[in-house]
């Protein structure tokens, strides 16, 4: 399965579809276009992302940096609903409840049984196991990672590449632009195009833009 078949993807480790391959590229043209030199990458335990890395740091010859993982920046995790086809869930349970699930803030999906082969704590790379989260709960495993592992090297004055996922990135717009939950949820991160944040010494932006 490949995150192109509009399915609830989550924590469920599905490759780059050829579509996303081509946007990785396409993010690292445009970081090395404008000479956008990273010290360091973080990404999430999911093969998509990592994959991205890799394509992002071929094009702009950074192999060599280092690429730390963390569960913390996996995409939001959906539960019952994983692996899904979005139009067949929104046929079954309605156009609303589906919307509901996806966009609010701190509504959870239907939680995903203990026994169901879907449930993180069946996987080796797992010790935190959500059984379904709210974009709220995402946010919460997010930041301390932010606070504690990826603010202190920015404060050392390096930059930073963050290859993540939707969720994951919007906790991270969520604190940096300090919007509130009816803001965030609408806010949409466009797939492969770099989102370039300026901070200054209290880590606060001064700017920030996307890459064209």
């Amino acid at each position: 399965m490949r995150n192109s078949e509009n399915r609830f993807t989550g924590w469920m480790d599905v490759d780059l579809s050829p579509k996303g391959e081509k946007e990785a590229e396409m993010a690292g043209t445009l970081l090395k276009r404008y000479n956008i030199l990273y010290d360091l990458c973080y990404t999430s335990f999911l093969k998509r992302a990592i994959k991205t890395q890799f394509i992002v740091a071929e094009k702009v010859d950074r192999l060599w940096i280092p690429v730390v993982k963390s569960w913390r920046l996996n995409e939001r995790h959906y539960g019952a609903l994983q692996g899904l086809n979005k139009k067949e869930t929104a046929l079954e349970y309605g156009d609303e409840q589906v919307k509901t699930w996806r966009r609010s803030f701190d509504v959870r999906p239907p939680q995903i049984s203990l026994e169901d082969p879907r449930f993180p704590g069946f996987d080796p790379r797992y010790a935190q196991l959500p059984q379904g989260e709210s974009l709220e709960d995402t946010v919460a495993r997010v930041l301390p990672y932010w606070q504690v592992e990826i603010a202190p090297q920015i404060a050392e004055r390096k930059t930073v590449l963050i290859a993540a996922h939707g969720n994951s990135l919007r906790a991270l717009i969520m604190h940096l632009e300090e919007l509130s939950p009816e803001k965030i949820i609408g806010v949409e991160i466009p797939t492969g195009t770099p989102l370039i944040y300026e901070l200054d010494k209290q880590l606060k932006p001064v700017t920030h833009y996307y890459l064209e």
